[in-house]
């Protein structure tokens, strides 16, 4: 008798970085189910991480906006994900979002996370959870954990991976020519930027040791103001211009040496082209969110007033700012495998 490999819906209704650190586990799903289908269900805005994926069956883009929801809009992808008939589904972020898309789409097996919190009965959604463990761990490690409901094993790896789309490499050149040290000044929380002063300095002490460096941010009014804040310190420091979407990012920054940041999205991107990532982490954990392997490295700012792991500060004088450019400027320099 055969036995068909099982189909399956994986979740993830969270922020960009979040999504990216999931990869690790999609890997095992996929070297423990090498015959299945193997779909990824997440928000529109998100999709672009995926979908160049060769191991990935299928990507299911729901469009939505954060803090709202339309079943008029969605109705329709969820009607079209009941009819591919899953056998199974796993929901690594497990919010409210997530546990009634589980539910509709109505996989006879729903793993999810065993947590507190969300609407009354959201536990109901899942027909297996796991409960989250305490101690402090990668972050891409904790997700893989999500599939001991399933008994599968750990990752052999938690190295992230997307791809960029190789239809834009043209577009990306002439925004980027050559590698260089790519420096990203935003973050979606203001304790978690490294100062633009500090960013000039940087800057100033990187091209007097012969570093080419380019700067980048986003395209929100906030993330802007950083660009004229550089400009005005450093007229001439080079910032590329805002770019349309974040399939041509992920081409630009794919041609990066290195990558430089703060604790956000754009650093697990580039972690998971595989670009050699130096991170600046102030109030949250590197040993959560640090991109591991021999590419990757961080500074860790002096202790925050406020306490670990804290996501809104009660001082304006952040953290992060105690790190200087000496610092990562050493930080570059301690690693050849990085600018040899």
């Amino acid at each position: 008798m055969n036995v068909q490999p099982p189909k399956i819906l994986a979740l993830q209704f969270k922020y960009f970085g979040d999504a990216v650190l999931m990869t690790p586990a999609l890997r095992v799903l996929r070297e423990h189910f090498p015959q299945s289908e193997i779909h990824l269900l997440l928000s529109a805005e998100v999709a672009p991480l995926f979908q160049h994926l060769p191991w990935l069956t299928r990507i299911w883009a729901m469009p939505r906006r954060r803090g709202s929801a339309s079943l008029r809009v969605t109705w329709p992808l969820i009607r079209a994900l009941r009819r591919e008939r899953f056998d199974r589904s796993v929901d690594f972020a497990s919010n409210d979002r997530g546990a009634i898309l589980s539910l509709l789409i109505g996989a006879p097996h729903r793993l999810g996370w065993d947590e507190r919190g969300g609407f009354l009965g959201r536990k109901f959604c899942y027909t297996n959870r796991v409960a989250p463990t305490n101690r402090l761990q990668y972050e891409a490690a904790r997700l893989a954990a999500l599939l001991y409901g399933w008994q599968l094993p750990p990752p052999a790896s938690l190295e992230l991976e997307i791809r960029a789309d190789p239809e834009l490499d043209l577009a990306a050149v002439q925004l980027l020519p050559k590698p260089v040290v790519l420096c990203h000044m935003a973050a979606s929380q203001p304790n978690r930027q490294w100062p633009v002063r500090r960013w000039a300095e940087f800057y100033q002490l990187a091209t007097n040791a012969g570093l080419s460096v380019v700067f980048t941010t986003a395209a929100g009014v906030r993330e802007q103001a950083l660009t004229e804040e550089m400009i005005q310190l450093v007229p001439d420091a080079p910032v590329l211009p805002p770019l349309p979407n974040l399939a041509i990012f992920l081409a630009v920054l794919k041609r990066a040496r290195v990558f430089i940041s703060g604790d956000t999205g754009p650093l697990h991107f580039a972690a998971g082209l595989g670009v050699p990532t130096l991170s600046l982490f102030g109030p949250s954990y590197p040993e959560r969110f640090a991109p591991v392997g021999e590419k990757h490295r961080f500074l860790k700012a002096t202790q925050c007033p406020c306490g670990p792991g804290q996501s809104r500060c009660q001082t304006t004088d952040f953290c992060l700012n105690t790190i200087t450019a000496e610092q990562v400027l050493a930080g570059l320099k301690k690693n050849q495998y990085w600018l040899g």
